[in-house]
């Protein structure tokens, strides 16, 4: 309309039921308003609204102009993450960005975090095809097995009833799971769950375990999590003098980071049925800890159902029982190794369950047992009276061993001392 035929400014004050004065101010700062107007993210948008923290959201806003251009995937649990930091690093720790907060300055700058279209990937594999025909061999090729991590996370249930799981939390529980190709290593164990504050877990050195409990909605991986976890990762990578390739699907839960000893490549998503963890990896956890469930129930310890306590070292033990060598058959099945073939990887036997051949070649445990006290008794000399220490029964068996585990749940310097605990408790489960 100003670039139009000439209109007086008390013409164009009435028109738009203005004062004329607010007219002559438009005029006159017309470059300005202008420029404004171009550099606003929501073209529809009539005022001018700012941010209490024009520093924050000028660096919040450079951030996600930069992941952006590198085709980094964001969302809104990211933006809050990498808001709460830029708070710190500006010396407002104080100040937390709330969702009231996010939800405005997305709205200003106008953020809308949509999943990629499935053929863009990321920078280092535009296609599935692509990925798999050219950058994996190459990835493959440049690192040593050994050096090949997969991520990813699985769910298992809480058995009904269970305490510890808390009045409004679910029965539902996700394990974060990372191994590399040839099963050298296999990353302590990461639980999710929704109960914030087990009651089983007070008192205990949480630092120590051989696992690692987290609380999120729904009992469900956040990108915050996913971000601690990685962190930590990285850090005993560091202490190992370890550099290594971290292979793991596109989420929103699964943010990109710089890190010094890990390389992020994220799989394109036509190919994550053929993730290792999917080729009977997590399967045979589950078949481990289904075992273990039952083995436990079957034994009467008058405790009722197992705690949270209890199915966290269950889990633990059913990681630990996945042999390396199903970890590089799964691997190999999915084409994550050099040598890729189509064996089929087969689920363990869970260790101290008797299979029908050894009972039928063995015999009964009870029997041969049995036998054995009676030859002892004939050899013995009836004519000295000596004080014979009871067979303890199965329940203070049991009774003595959660005692022990208690003592280094509470005592224990590091998860060594459990890996030994479980080998034992294996050990007297098969005598029994």
């Amino acid at each position: 309309m100003l670039e139009g035929p000439k209109v007086s400014q008390n013409e164009l004050a009435k028109r738009f039921g203005v004062s004329q004065p607010q007219i002559c101010r438009i005029i006159k700062n017309k470059e300005r308003i202008l420029s404004e107007w171009h550099r606003n993210g929501d073209p529809e948008r009539k005022r001018k609204r700012e941010g209490k923290d024009a520093a924050l959201e000028a660096a919040l806003l450079r951030w996600v102009e930069g992941a952006r251009a590198t085709d980094v995937p964001g969302s809104a649990s990211l933006l809050q993450l990498k808001a709460k930091h830029l708070t710190g690093a500006l010396g407002r720790p104080d100040t937390e960005p709330g969702t009231g907060w996010l939800a405005r300055f997305e709205a200003r700058h106008d953020l809308a975090f949509k999943k990629p279209p499935a053929e863009n990937g990321d920078a280092e594999q535009p296609t599935a095809e692509h990925w798999a025909g050219t950058v994996l061999p190459g990835l493959l090729c440049t690192y040593l097995p050994s050096e090949i991590y997969v991520c990813g996370e699985t769910g298992v249930l809480l058995p009904a009833g269970s305490p510890g799981k808390g009045e409004s939390a679910g029965n539902r529980l996700t394990l974060l799971l990372c191994a590399n190709a040839d099963g050298s290593e296999k990353a302590p164990l990461w639980v999710v769950g929704e109960n914030p504050q087990p009651r089983c877990l007070r008192g205990i050195n949480l630092g120590q375990m051989p696992w690692s409990y987290r609380a999120g909605s729904l009992a469900g991986l956040s990108a915050s999590l996913f971000t601690e976890w990685l962190r930590e990762f990285n850090e005993g990578m560091q202490r190992q003098g370890k550099s290594i390739l971290l292979l793991l699907t596109k989420h929103e839960a699964h943010p990109y980071l710089q890190l010094s000893n890990i390389r992020m490549v994220f799989i394109p998503p036509a190919t994550t049925l053929a993730q290792p963890l999917d080729r009977g990896i997590a399967g045979d956890l589950k078949g481990h800890y289904r075992r273990r469930l039952l083995r436990w129930l079957s034994v009467e310890r008058g405790a009722g159902q197992p705690t949270l306590l209890d199915v966290l070292h269950m889990l633990a033990q059913s990681w630990g029982d996945v042999r390396p060598a199903l970890i590089t058959s799964c691997f190999r099945a999915a084409g994550f190794s050099p040598d890729t073939g189509t064996e089929a990887p087969a689920l363990a036997r869970a260790p101290g369950l008797l299979s029908q051949e050894r009972l039928e070649r063995d015999g009964d445990p009870a029997d041969a047992e049995v036998g054995g006290d009676e030859g002892t008794a004939e050899g013995e000399d009836t004519g000295e009276v000596m004080a014979v220490q009871p067979c303890p029964s199965e329940r203070e068996v049991w009774g003595s061993l959660a005692t022990l585990r208690r003592y280094l749940e509470c005592r224990a310097t590091s998860p060594d001392p459990f890996r030994a605990f479980y080998e034992m408790e294996d050990a007297v489960h098969v005598v029994a």
